[in-house]
């Protein structure tokens, strides 16, 4: 029997390393990519199987090229690629800088555009294989001070949802996932313009009630089921549910539920 082959980015921490290891213990051959080379190298500690690492920039289209050709020639074969790496920018629209924008957008955005097309036509060639994208609630409702999350997010939705078309009858498959909150150091990593990081901090920690490993669980639990989207903890479900019941007044909603945090 053939060993499948998945690459994970963003496998240092958090939903990609929980990834990792649940693929590992599924007997998946890995690739696992990120830029945190020492995270890389703790989240390799933990598997089991021997797997591939590589420090990467999802936002260098040469690199996740490069990484690809590698895979192929190494594997000759792709079943799996999960493009999870993200970062976060905490400023308003008239805030945040161009720099910050872009540097947000080509992780969040280009990484998974990179990703995408670097495995597509192999997975073509096979007929088989599945590219999960990993999107988020806030690519489902808009939030203040998110907007170049949000503008990413958004983007990696819909980018997601044409490939459900376009892959019709081809054998491949595209997954758009939203997580909610899920503990990981997203925000503790992130740029923030003229806001109060700890009190971020704090918020968030609060209001992430999903574990990294449940929300693997889920992510992978939807794979094997094919389905086309993905909501990730019972906050994002909620959130879901409320923004088609009132798609211009969820934002009152959620203001008001703030107000009590």
């Amino acid at each position: 029997m053939t060993t499948p082959v998945a690459v994970v980015t963003g496998a240092s921490s958090g939903i990609g390393r929980a990834l990792a290891r649940q693929l590992d213990a599924e007997d998946y051959s890995l690739v696992l990519c990120d830029v945190n080379e020492p995270g890389l190298r703790e989240t390799q500690a933990l598997l089991k199987r021997g797997s591939q690492r590589v420090t990467l920039d999802v936002s260098k289209r040469p690199e996740v090229e490069a990484m690809a050709a590698d895979v192929l020639a190494r594997h000759g074969r792709i079943d799996l690629v999960i493009n999870n790496a993200g970062v976060s920018v905490d400023a308003s629209v008239a805030e945040v800088s161009y720099e910050d924008f872009e540097w947000l957008f080509g992780i969040n955005f280009w990484g998974v555009v990179y990703g995408t097309k670097a495995f597509l036509p192999k997975m073509l060639e096979q007929r088989s294989g599945t590219i999960v994208n990993v999107s988020s609630i806030f690519g489902v409702i808009a939030h203040p001070r998110q907007g170049t999350y949000n503008a990413a997010k958004f983007a990696v939705r819909g980018f997601t949802e044409t490939l459900w078309r376009e892959l019709e009858g081809t054998g491949v498959h595209a997954v758009s996932v939203h997580p909610g909150g899920v503990k990981t150091n997203i925000v503790r990593s992130a740029r923030v313009t003229n806001g109060d990081k700890d009190k971020l901090v704090g918020v968030f920690d609060r209001i992430a009630i999903t574990t990294p490993e449940k929300a693997a669980e889920t992510i992978l639990r939807g794979v094997y089921d094919q389905k086309k989207r993905v909501m990730v903890g019972p906050d994002a479900k909620v959130m879901q549910l409320i923004q088609r019941l009132t798609p211009e007044g969820y934002a009152d909603v959620f203001t008001a539920f703030e107000k009590r945090l």
